[in-house]
């Protein structure tokens, strides 16, 4: 197959999967101004500190886009993981979801989960009829995805269109979030949990080199700080050399070999039925067993719903413990 045919699957691929790539700023840029003044300057660890949060009936995001609601919504719809995520930190369930993060264990787990109703249309294509059935206060998508529905739910109920590209901006929308629904001790709790855990894993940054790659077959891709919120925790907690190339290319075998990988974390993506495991894919290649990790067992098969389509702080949580636990 063409190396452009190529890039073209692999990205429609990163599309259908819930736009994996979030595709802005980067937490390894210069000190976040929404970060508690102790966290400033470079270098510095995360502040375990915890801004109060207001209950309040509007508010601007980070991304500068305004939500304001006559009352605090009780009746939520998710069209992007990240919803669910933070609903769940605030104890709260979505009215319907399009999301399978909620069936994990920790955090619904199957049984509780299938008794959300689900949105029809899949990700990309989720049905406003079906949406507005439930009568929702609020409806919260992936902007880049789910923007184009704003139109056909105007006047009907609120949406709100978000796009977290580093783990600030998740604990951001966490935090607006509790504003908007008055789950203020709920909000303070979660931000306060994850960022314990996640200076805790900067204390004990292990000095060995970790690697995320995603796929469904032999086009795999690399997970980079730069366009992936799960991966931009990842040079603070281990040595991670990997940088966004756009979209003209990923790393080949042979770059990742080069690099003496230690832990290498996998996210196998399917379309339907499983059709197996990436890493036993890519086993067929003479090369993957040359790499330090795959050669120590230290190859990691994780929930591509929590590492690839969470991105709140419940599912980064997860994330780094399994990553830190990995990388011991």
């Amino acid at each position: 197959m063409p190396r452009t045919a190529l890039r073209i699957r692999r990205w429609a691929a990163i599309a259908v999967l819930g736009g994996l790539l979030a595709g802005c700023a980067t937490e390894n840029a210069d000190p976040d101004p929404r970060e508690p003044a102790a966290a400033a300057g470079a270098g510095a660890r995360t502040s375990t500190e915890v801004r109060p949060i207001e209950a309040a009936t509007r508010i601007t995001d980070a991304k500068g886009v305004t939500v304001s609601l006559p009352k605090p919504p009780e009746k939520i719809v998710c069209l992007v993981a990240l919803c669910d995520d933070i609903l769940v930190e605030l104890g709260m369930t979505p009215t319907a979801t399009n999301s399978q993060v909620l069936a994990h264990p920790k955090f619904l787990d199957k049984e509780k989960a299938a008794k959300i109703p689900v949105v029809p249309g899949g990700f990309l294509s989720p049905e406003v009829e079906a949406v507005l059935s439930h009568k929702p206060d609020l409806v919260i998508g992936l902007e880049d995805t789910h923007g184009k529905l704003a139109p056909a739910l105007k006047g009907a109920t609120t949406f709100w269109p978000v796009q977290p590209g580093s783990w600030q901006d998740s604990v951001g929308y966490l935090r607006d979030l509790a504003a908007l629904t008055g789950r203020t001790a709920q909000g303070e709790k979660a931000e306060k949990a994850f960022r314990t855990r996640l200076a805790e894993a900067e204390r004990r940054k292990s000095d060995r080199t970790a690697l995320i790659i995603y796929g469904s077959d032999e086009n795999f891709g690399v997970a980079t700080p730069e366009t992936d919120v799960a991966a931009g925790l990842f040079p603070k907690i281990s040595h991670y050399p990997w940088k966004s190339r756009g979209v003209d290319g990923s790393y080949s075998l042979e770059e990742i070999l080069a690099r003496d990988v230690d832990v290498l974390f996998v996210e196998t993506l399917s379309f339907g039925a499983p059709d197996g495991k990436l890493s036993d894919k890519l086993a067929k290649n003479p090369l993957w067993s040359r790499i330090p990790a795959v050669r120590n067992g230290k190859v990691i098969e994780v929930d591509s719903e929590v590492w690839a389509k969470g991105r709140g702080t419940r599912s980064l949580g997860l994330v780094l413990d399994e990553a830190t636990a990995a990388l011991r």
